[in-house]
């Protein structure tokens, strides 16, 4: 179904992505770790096509998605939907019409200019926000939500798109547990319910071990373990994250500077 290989992305110098490869067979749930600057974002957004390739390829279903332009490109980001940490909602539109820009890609250039939605997808809209629990807010301004409801609303626009494939960049790394766990059950039943592909980059290992059927680990721009979660052993988590012999999962952070405060505070004596 889908097919990485090689795949690179450069900023001049820098080398973001090196050479990424991994296949995907079905649709399945894969989490991607690993410490800030590892590469995890820029693949993502290399996948969505937000990024242009340097070097490799990918293809779903036989079709070469590296080497798409214009309304082909289009068209596979309507199929591919990104979902970003910031959330990236118009703060002052209401919930509902923050859903419907989820169909932008099919509209002409007249009815997005002027908010024109058919009635089918105003239903459709609000019937989403009601399976993520929040069709309530649908009249509220995107501002007057909490963080985790506006990360449920760019989920749902996300389906407005009604996706293969959904990415989420790091979708719940401004949340608060309680906030994150629901967001992360969100995605798992899209991913079981719906039969989609659902790929998420994640900052805690236990995240990835709870929600996710597979786990690829990135360092240094470079795919370092892909396997599944009861393979993502201590060891290998202190390997992806580049940690010494006193890595300790009570920080799972991808900031690994989060050790070190952890170590400090146990240091002090009481």
């Amino acid at each position: 179904m889908l097919s990485v290989q090689g795949l690179t992305k450069r900023f001049g110098d820098k080398t973001a992505v090196d050479k990424a490869s991994f296949t995907v067979e079905k649709p399945a749930m894969i989490g991607i770790i690993g410490r800030s600057g590892a590469g995890k974002s820029t693949l993502l957004r290399m996948m969505n096509r937000l990024a242009d390739v340097s070097e490799g390829s990918m293809v779903y279903n036989d079709v070469e998605i590296s080497s798409l332009r214009g309304a082909d490109k289009r068209e596979w980001q309507s199929r591919c939907a990104m979902i970003f940490q910031q959330f990236n909602l118009v703060p002052r539109m209401d919930v509902v019409s923050n859903v419907l820009h989820g169909t932008l890609n099919r509209r002409s250039t007249l009815a997005s200019m002027f908010n024109l939605y058919p009635q089918v997808d105003i239903h459709k809209a609000i019937e989403i926000l009601d399976r993520l629990g929040i069709a309530e807010q649908a009249a509220k301004r995107a501002e007057a939500l909490s963080g985790g409801q506006q990360q449920r609303v760019a989920i749902a626009r996300a389906l407005m798109q009604d996706p293969q494939i959904i990415l989420a960049d790091e979708p719940i790394a401004s949340l608060d547990p309680m906030n994150a766990q629901i967001v992360m059950e969100a995605l798992r039943r899209i991913h079981e319910e719906d039969g989609r592909m659902v790929i998420c980059n994640l900052h805690t290992l236990d995240t990835a071990r709870r929600y996710c059927d597979r786990v690829i680990g990135m360092r240094d721009g470079r795919i370092v373990f892909d396997g599944t979660p009861a393979q993502l052993t201590t060891g290998v988590a202190r390997d992806i994250y580049g940690a010494g012999d006193d890595f300790s999962e009570a920080a799972t952070s991808t900031e690994i500077e989060t050790l070190d405060r952890s170590d400090s505070a146990r240091a002090v004596p009481a």
